[in-house]
């Protein structure tokens, strides 16, 4: 089984800035430099031959290059509970054209509608019960801006999941058009 998602991968500036928030909230999992992404579709578990059709699959998502910028900080919540940290991305109709495209792209070969609205963001660190609070990490970085960084391509990603937490191997790459 292949546990995989598409997203794009920030470039190094944009990572290094994440990574210098990531401190101040005890007991908190920030991720490393490898795991940063922005998820487009979360596809799960799937065997080998629907992971081929996938990847051959997204090769038909046609979109113009773009840019996208870093906007404000929010977290998840599970039962009531934080359950994750992240930086949003500021709002893009590039960035929703894209993830639609993707969706259809994966219903096409027959996966489940994903139910979830998109909210684009980078994840920078995971939660639990015995996690600090998390109150002061949200207003000392409420204002997260960041200058526009181009996005020029994403990527079908397998996720390994370990005791260290998972690892993401990139294991498709999608080059997005120079021009529209």
């Amino acid at each position: 089984m292949h546990r995989l998602f598409a997203a794009i991968r920030p470039p190094r500036p944009v990572r290094e800035r994440l990574s210098m928030l990531m401190q101040g909230v005890r007991g908190a999992r920030w991720q490393n430099d490898g795991q940063l992404h922005l998820t487009l579709r979360f596809i799960g578990e799937v065997e080998p031959r629907p992971a081929e059709d996938i990847a051959m699959a997204l090769e038909g998502v046609s979109v113009p290059a773009f840019e996208i910028a870093l906007d404000g900080i929010g977290f998840f919540e599970r039962k009531g509970r934080p359950s994750a940290l992240w930086a949003g991305i500021a709002p893009s109709d590039s960035l929703k054209k894209l993830q639609a495209k993707i969706e259809r792209c994966c219903r096409r070969v027959g996966l489940d509608v994903e139910h979830r609205n998109f909210l684009p963001h980078i994840t920078i660190a995971r939660l639990n019960a015995s996690t600090g609070p998390i109150e002061n990490f949200l207003e000392h970085n409420a204002g997260l801006v960041g200058p526009n960084f181009a996005v020029g391509e994403f990527h079908l990603f397998e996720s390994h999941l370990g005791r260290a937490g998972a690892h993401y191997e990139s294991i498709a790459r999608y080059p997005l058009n120079a021009k529209g």
